[in-house]
């Protein structure tokens, strides 16, 4: 059978808002197939099973998360100080909350890991790449800290995202930019002064 791309991607992203809104326990085909508004089976044509649908979920999330290559070298090459650097990361906290239906999902996908070793691999080389990639982008930017910088950044800004959207209220919006001007200047020091 001939599969539409537009489709099996509007099934994935239907998933996508399942696992946020119902957990992994609530991912069917069939709810994926109510979520999207399509034909009763139409999920079980694009994927073969369940497991097939999380692993491939999982791997769309990540899709939609991840800027454009040009916006990634933009990034990086206008962080040159601990101003700058949290800019970059607070654009990136915004941008991962703004899709907070995919960021819920793959926290699902997490737990639903500790399960399923092929979803669990597929998460591990896909976070290992994605961590590995920013510390390379940070030392060839001469960025100070290291590779043990950025994974505590990675830690610290993954659990502000988790706190925004599972209980937005324990920190103010003022609070939650302090906590990452906070890390940047605690966590990736020292950071050269900035040149006006």
């Amino acid at each position: 059978m001939t599969q539409n791309p537009a489709r099996r991607a509007a099934l994935l992203d239907g998933a996508i808002e399942v696992l946020a809104r119902e957990g992994a326990r609530g991912l069917t085909q069939r709810a994926v197939d109510k979520e999207v508004r399509v034909p009763v089976g139409t999920t079980s044509n694009y994927f073969r099973n369940r497991d097939d649908l999380l692993v491939q979920a999982g791997a769309r999330v990540y899709e939609r998360l991840r800027p454009a290559e040009d916006t990634l070298a933009a990034l990086f090459d206008q962080a040159r100080d601990a101003a700058s650097y949290a800019t970059m990361l607070r654009d990136s906290v915004g941008r991962v909350a703004a899709f907070g239906s995919g960021y819920l999902a793959m926290l699902e996908l997490r737990l639903e890991a500790t399960r399923r070793p092929e979803l669990r691999t597929l998460l591990t080389e896909r976070v290992r790449a994605d961590i590995d990639e920013n510390i390379t982008r940070h030392e060839a930017a001469g960025l100070p800290g290291g590779a043990t910088a950025v994974a505590l950044m990675y830690l610290a800004m993954n659990w502000l995202i988790v706190e925004q959207l599972t209980l937005p209220d324990v920190f103010t919006d003022a609070e939650r930019e302090d906590l990452v001007t906070q890390a940047v200047e605690r966590i990736l020091t020292p950071f050269p002064t900035a040149t006006p």
